[in-house]
Formats: C-alpha cells, sequence, structure tokens
C-alpha cells in the first residue's frame, strides 16, 4: 500500500511513479518482472490509470520495456551496460578525486574517514543496506568537494543506474572486503594533496570492479 503521507504535496501520479522507480532501482521489482497493472494497482491502493502513466514514463527513462501483445517488463541489466556506465563513473569520478585533492575542506576529509569506517562496519556485519549506503555516499562526498558545479550535474545523472547497480552486485559481492582499503587510498592521496595519485587510487577503483563485472558478467535473479 502507498504510504499517503498528509504533509507529502506531490500529485498521486508523481507519488506511483517514485515508488515503482525506486522498487526498480533497488530490486525489489526484479529486472524482468512483468509489471501488470491491476496487481500493482491493488498493491498500491489506487487506480490503474497513475500506474499506466508511471509505466510510460518509466519507460522512457529505459526502466521498463513495454512489448508488443506481452505487456510492460522490468528492464533487464546487460554487462555491457555495467560496462558502460562504469566506463562513464571512472572517468568522471577520477576527475572529481582529482579536483577534491586540492579542494576537500579538513572537515570534509574527516568525515570522508568516518565514512570509510563505517562502510567496514557495515562489511563486518554483512549489511548490504547499509554497504550501498555508505559507499554511496563516500563517493557523493567526494564528488561534492570537487566544488564543480557542471561536475556534480552530470555524475548525479548517473546516480540513479548506478544506484541500481549496486543493488545487484552487492547481491553477491565478494569485492566488499577489499573495497575498504581501495577507499583508504583514495582517501590517502586526497588527505597529501595529490591530484594525479588520488585520480589514479580512484580510475584503479573502478577499473577492478569493471575487471570483476567483464569475467563474471551480470548475476540477475530470475522471476
Amino acid at each position: 500500500m502507498l504510504n499517503f503521507d498528509i504533509h507529502n504535496h506531490k500529485p498521486l501520479r508523481e507519488m506511483v511513479y517514485e515508488e515503482l522507480k525506486m522498487q526498480i532501482l533497488t530490486g525489489a521489482i526484479i529486472p524482468g518482472t512483468r509489471m501488470m497493472e491491476v496487481e500493482l494497482a491493488d498493491e498500491m491502493g489506487v487506480s490503474r490509470t497513475p500506474i499506466r502513466e508511471a509505466i510510460r514514463k518509466l519507460e522512457k527513462e529505459g526502466l521498463v520495456t513495454i512489448e508488443p501483445r506481452r505487456g510492460a517488463y522490468a528492464s533487464m541489466i546487460s554487462t555491457e551496460d555495467m560496462i558502460e556506465i562504469l566506463e562513464v563513473r571512472q572517468d568522471l569520478e577520477g576527475l572529481a578525486a582529482y579536483f577534491a585533492a586540492d579542494r576537500m575542506s579538513s572537515d570534509k576529509l574527516k568525515e570522508l574517514h568516518e565514512v570509510n569506517e563505517q562502510y567496514k562496519d557495515a562489511v563486518n556485519r554483512g549489511s548490504m543496506e547499509d554497504m550501498i549506503f555508505f559507499d554511496t555516499k563516500f563517493h557523493r562526498d567526494i564528488v561534492d568537494s570537487s566544488h564543480n558545479k557542471i561536475l556534480v550535474q552530470m555524475i548525479e545523472q548517473l546516480q540513479e543506474l548506478v544506484l541500481r547497480f549496486r543493488y545487484i552486485y552487492y547481491d553477491d559481492f565478494r569485492r566488499a572486503e577489499n573495497m575498504y582499503d581501495e577507499h583508504e587510498a583514495i582517501i590517502g592521496a586526497i588527505e597529501g594533496g595529490n591530484p594525479t595519485e588520488a585520480r589514479y587510487a580512484a580510475d584503479i577503483h573502478i577499473e577492478r570492479l569493471k575487471e570483476l563485472v567483464i569475467k563474471e558478467g551480470v548475476q540477475q535473479k530470475h522471476v
């Protein structure tokens, strides 16, 4: 059932769209799942109209695939899709780390250390949700510290796709422990005020994930 918060003044169609989008991004709706309007409407306590509108909007964003005479499905994610996103992310986040090495404040640097320790704790506890949260925050803090508005905007456009990928590879993620050390290498370069080293450390971090994806492929659940 959709949570109708009395303080939420968004139109119903927007609330339905955001809920379905988040379910797809986080894997609550598994790739390949058929988007049945009647069932979704019943689950969310709404009519079919906002469900239909949301599905059409999600199709334009590539999160839903509509097949003639078959219906709508949550889009599958291919190995090629993930590699393409990682290639762009590698370049942009490397540049963000380069700038952050010169521009990150001491308070933000302290926070970055704390976030990585929280990430390590999440790994030790085996909490996928917390691993994703602190991993995402770690990289976002570096991007914000680039203090380059255009770069921040460009990376922000990737965040939703990156989030969906994180939920896929964290579901069975054997690199979780290694990522703490890779994060530490990035922090060390930024703390040392070495832009070139920071960019290299960020580049290697994404490169190792990309190598794993190429080797293992995208391990998706099946419906």
